[in-house]
């Protein structure tokens, strides 16, 4: 439900109030409105930033406790439950043997060439006529990532993943084709 604009308006009215307040005075104000001492190295913008969010936080309500929880979670340490998925709309696009391959997620699948696949892998598989993993092909995480089909992982952009090694010539050189074995 929302606020009244009059209860907003004072909220905002009163964080612009904090901004223009010395640092003694922020001091005096984290004092008694959280009750306990400010912590020595805090600059003044982020003592009123903190200040700032109590005021919001005892108008408006605080996080929820699945957040709660998420936020205690990570700073222990903890890696957060789940993976990430893709979002409808999301576009990818892989370069192979000199054509760039665009894909689309959407709520049924992925879409190439008009054509929808349940999975990035079988996407993979029709764009190079061999297995891949498809998150990896497209470069959605690496081979230290064991993330999910649909998993997110950082890749650098120019890095594509790498099915065979270079063959070697005589003289150490890659030829940049493959030998057939004898």
């Amino acid at each position: 439900m929302a606020r009244p604009s009059s209860d907003r308006e004072a909220i905002e009215a009163e964080i612009d109030r904090l901004r223009s307040l010395g640092l003694d005075t922020l001091r005096t104000l984290w004092r008694t409105t959280l009750r306990s001492s400010p912590p020595p190295a805090f600059t003044k913008d982020l003592m009123a930033r903190m200040i700032a969010w109590h005021i919001q936080e005892q108008a408006l309500g605080g996080l929820d406790a699945a957040t709660r929880t998420l936020l205690q979670g990570l700073a222990r340490g903890q890696k957060p439950e789940g993976r990430r998925r893709l979002k409808p709309g999301t576009v990818l696009v892989r370069e192979y043997q000199g054509e760039r391959h665009t894909v689309t997620v959407v709520p049924g699948g992925f879409v190439w060439r008009e054509a929808t696949y349940a999975s990035l892998s079988t996407v993979a598989r029709a764009i190079t006529g061999t297995a891949w993993n498809g998150p990896r092909f497209f470069g959605l995480r690496g081979p230290g990532n064991p993330a999910g089909e649909h998993g997110i992982a950082p890749a650098k952009p120019t890095e594509a993943p790498q099915k065979h090694r270079a063959c070697r010539s005589a003289v150490g050189a890659p030829t940049g084709r493959r030998e057939a074995s004898r």
